[in-house]
């Protein structure tokens, strides 16, 4: 039986605080039993399993930060302008909450990310900021992935101190701005070959 108090949302939002603490592989289902002061099997009235946990965290901290990102860039002329706040926000959510954006860089079943709202809008915001640079697939997804990979090697570098120059870390975060919206500006569009697939534009 379900014990008073207990609930999914409660759960996850004590197991995205453990991961800011903890850091994201700390979140066990044991420690979120002593958390609450409860057996471990309590919990399976709630989450079906540590995987469970570890998806609905994913869930809920990609909404948390969307909703940051959203609005930031909301009302923002496009371009850079709106890469900027993107990226910016985008780094502050990673560098405030490291345990919660660690799990949003799980894998988790498609038909979790189908079914979230919190997915679809992200797709929304960055495929809209995108396709203002006159992108379409493939090249659109090409450039999401190119994106993500750059802002979280970044923020993965810089949270463990990694940048050892003197240079100044904001600086050059907002030179690779400056090179990446030249780079989206001027982005080498796929061409269609004979037999429908697509190829680099060369």
């Amino acid at each position: 039986m379900p014990r008073a108090g207990l609930t999914p949302e409660r759960l996850v939002a004590a197991a995205a605080d453990l991961a800011d603490e903890a850091g994201f592989e700390g979140v066990t289902l044991s420690a979120l039993a002593r958390r609450f002061g409860v057996k471990d099997a309590s919990l399976y009235a709630h989450v079906r399993s540590l995987k469970d946990l570890r998806a609905r965290l994913a869930l809920l901290a990609g909404g948390e930060m969307i909703d940051r990102i959203a609005a930031a860039v909301e009302g923002r002329e496009t371009g850079r302008d709106t890469l900027a706040a993107f990226a910016a926000a985008y780094r502050a959510y990673a560098l405030e909450h490291p345990g919660r954006y660690a799990a949003t860089q799980i894998r988790i079943d498609q038909e979790l990310v189908t079914g979230s709202p919190a997915m679809r809008r992200t797709a929304d915001v960055t495929y809209g900021m995108l396709r203002a640079y006159g992108l379409e697939e493939p090249d659109l997804t090409d450039a999401v992935r190119l994106l993500r990979s750059t802002f979280h090697g970044y923020c993965a570098l810089e949270s463990t101190g990694a940048f050892g120059a003197p240079r100044d870390v904001q600086a050059s975060w907002d030179r690779s701005i400056d090179a990446l919206h030249v780079l989206l500006l001027n982005w080498p569009r796929a061409k269609r070959t004979p037999d429908g697939r697509t190829s680099p534009s060369r």
